[in-house]
């Protein structure tokens, strides 16, 4: 199972994949995270390794190399979603060199590229990747991926979504963020993929609650839990310390449960 995790710049999406992927590892499951956002650098920590890993795109040639495949392939008149880059048909885990995947503790990150100076170029090699990597990715059924994604939605125009499984949306206390959900929704849903649901995060009261649930249902717009405002995550966050230790609520199993209900997993 493929899981991307969308949303608003600042809504805290790499806190939810840290804090869903710690209640996995807890239930059994082995745990790998992708990271899709070209800008985020924290996210090993969050999860409790100890380094980053070696970017993917380094591992398949450099941007440069990608860049230049992409050119050529624009010039036979292929479209950026059909792009291939990946020689293999199929990947496994095992596949992949121990330089290029951190792991411990139940837990594995792969980091698919980082933007690394200035005038580099756009991102687009790494959006190509990331949705060819995801969809040639082959999983054992003890085994669960969440994607943090980059901000917004230009991930959509370029496919990703067809490599994926399910599309959560996290949302903050912000109309614009509500707003950007519902159009994650549509997205995800016109691309074929499920989407799951909202996790509405740093939700500093009962009735930032409940006007945030009452937007949603205007909207139509499923939700799988709340991660409430947290003194101990921001802590962490500063500190760059494990959202494991930060955060001990129950409310991140409850999405998990609804998680796995929703999407089949309960019962393998």
């Amino acid at each position: 199972m493929k899981i991307a995790v969308c949303g608003k710049g600042g809504t805290g999406k790499s806190t939810v994949v840290a804090l869903l992927s710690n209640e996995f590892k807890k239930g059994g499951m082995r745990v790998i995270v992708v990271d899709s956002d070209e800008s985020n650098s924290g996210l090993y920590w969050m999860l409790g390794l100890d380094k980053q890993p070696n970017p993917l795109m380094d591992f398949v040639g450099g941007k440069k190399d990608v860049q230049g495949k992409m050119l050529a392939r624009f010039s036979s008149g292929q479209s950026e979603p059909e792009m291939s880059i990946l020689r293999r048909d199929d990947i496994h885990m095992e596949d992949i060199p121990a330089d290029y995947m951190a792991e411990g503790d139940g837990k594995q990150l792969i980091t698919i590229g980082k933007i690394k100076q200035s005038l580099e170029g756009c991102a687009c090699p790494m959006g190509v990747l990331s949705r060819e990597f995801l969809g040639k990715l082959r999983l054992s059924r003890d085994e669960i991926v969440f994607v943090d994604m980059e901000a917004g939605i230009e991930h959509f125009g370029r496919g990703l979504e067809t490599s994926l499984d399910a599309v959560i949306a996290v949302v903050e206390p912000s109309l614009e963020s509500i707003n950007l959900a519902e159009k994650i929704n549509d997205l995800a849903s016109s691309a074929g993929a499920n989407f799951a649901g909202v996790v509405l995060n740093k939700v500093g009261s009962v009735d930032t609650y409940k006007n945030l649930k009452k937007e949603l249902d205007k909207r139509g717009l499923p939700l799988l839990g709340k991660i409430p405002f947290s003194e101990g995550i921001i802590d962490a966050c500063l500190q760059g310390q494990p959202m494991e230790s930060a955060y001990s609520g129950g409310e991140a199993f409850k999405i998990t449960e609804k998680l796995q209900s929703i999407l089949g997993l309960a019962n393998r």
